[in-house]
């Protein structure tokens, strides 16, 4: 069984989320409190999902998820929050995370963002294919999803690295924003467009000289991105 971290603080919300995550065949591991959450991810390393609350007694969720993401970059991060601002769920994202579900969620909504966030870690890796990539100073290795400049690892997320290698597979052609949220998220995604920008913006912190004028990843304006030296 795969587990889930349910780091909620609301016992109420807590137990029904379990509850149906253990009707669907997950194995969940309750947290109330963010240092609560942190312990758990180091007793279970083996955690494939972690839903992460935002407003917390303690520490907040982005924090958590930032502490979580830089020991874990291939654990799946969804946020749970109550709150509808933008801002929140940019944070969110910018923190790490893969996606985020506005409460009140539906359980077949929450448990099928975590079944496509499984099932494409999954796929990624059962990939039997493997190959190198190389582009300028990066050097994308599939056998072992890593991507080096200039020599030196640069750390990614799951939704990282496929975002990474669709646009290495792909240079000079401008992807389409739906392109890369049906190639990375999967058609069976329901979630917003602005998932693929925050993504591209976290992505260029990480691999551009100069974030602010990007030349790596570059935007193709009304359409989408385009991957270029």
């Amino acid at each position: 069984m795969k587990k889930v971290l349910v780091l909620e603080d609301e016992t109420s919300i807590r137990s029904f989320v379990v509850i149906n995550l253990r009707r669907s065949g997950y194995e969940p591991i309750e947290a109330a409190t963010g240092e609560e959450a942190l312990s758990k991810v180091k007793q279970n390393p083996d955690i494939k999902v972690a839903l992460l609350d935002i407003m917390l007694p303690d520490i907040d969720g982005f924090e958590v998820c930032r502490q979580i993401r830089a020991v874990h970059p291939k654990m799946g991060i969804i946020m749970l929050t109550a709150r509808t601002q933008e801002m929140d769920k940019v944070t969110g994202l910018m923190t790490g995370a893969d996606d985020y579900v506005t409460k009140p969620f539906s359980p077949a909504e929450l448990t099928a963002r975590i079944d496509a966030l499984c099932r494409r870690m999954g796929d990624e890796e059962e990939s039997t294919v493997s190959y190198d990539i190389v582009s300028g100073p990066f050097h994308l290795n599939t056998r072992n999803r890593t991507l080096e400049k200039n020599g030196e690892r640069v750390r990614l997320t799951q939704v990282e690295y496929s975002i990474m290698k669709m646009f290495m597979d792909n240079p000079n052609r401008a992807l389409s924003r739906e392109d890369i949220l049906n190639t990375v998220w999967g058609r069976d995604y329901f979630g917003e467009l602005k998932i693929v920008d925050v993504n591209i913006r976290r992505l260029r912190l990480k691999i551009e000289d100069d974030p602010t004028n990007p030349t790596y990843i570059t935007t193709v304006w009304g359409y989408g991105y385009k991957w270029g030296l």
